[in-house]
């Protein structure tokens, strides 16, 4: 018999393996940054920010609020596409630190607002600050500088017609990255007639 060489806990092991194993190919979806028609590594994305002190409102985004004092407004402008429906936009938000070898998180809240009269949103964090982190001993003491995401980000359907408004505090970064799928719908179950 085959488990008579393992122990019973190695064999539970190797069953709940294998499972997890055979659940993530089964349900995978591929999805991949997808390239700009006129070329390699462009940017379907036009991104602008503006402080309290150099705000200018834009035509497509004049009516949400201007940004208030140590707030930064990041706008994010799409290009428009043939089928939105198969691109997504993943939008991190953080700051950019020196760190040793430990891992380093931030903690900060992403608050979604209505933008009253228009029944368009935008997102906001009222604060950012220092998050969970790891206590390893670095024996090299070398600092890296790495882009710090808070803890939430966010996903959402790819929409040209309005902008994505964003405001953070001063020192915030936004990063952000288009997703395109690639593989078609599978069924669960009996496919409808």
């Amino acid at each position: 018999m085959i488990f008579n060489s393992f122990s019973y806990k190695q064999a539970r092991s190797f069953t709940l393996a294998s499972g997890l194993l055979f659940t993530i190919c089964a349900f995978s979806a591929n999805a991949t940054s997808p390239q700009h028609p006129s070329g390699t590594n462009q940017q379907r994305v036009n991104a602008q920010h503006f402080s309290a002190t150099d705000y200018l409102p834009q035509e497509s985004s004049k009516m949400f609020p201007a940004p208030k004092e140590g707030q930064v407004q990041h706008i994010l402008t799409l290009d428009k596409l043939e089928n939105e429906s198969d691109y997504m936009l993943e939008i991190q938000i953080g700051q950019t630190k020196m760190v040793d070898c430990n891992k380093h998180g931030l903690s900060g809240r992403v608050i979604q607002k209505p933008l009253q009269g228009w029944g368009y949103r935008y997102y906001e964090v009222e604060s950012i600050s220092a998050g969970p982190s790891t206590m390893m001993a670095c024996f090299d003491q070398a600092l890296t500088e790495k882009f710090l995401p808070i803890t939430t980000d966010l996903k959402l359907r790819y929409d040209s017609r309005l902008p994505k408004v964003i405001y953070l505090p001063e020192n915030s970064q936004v990063r952000y990255r288009i997703w395109k799928v690639e593989s078609p719908f599978s069924y669960s179950g009996d496919k409808a007639k």
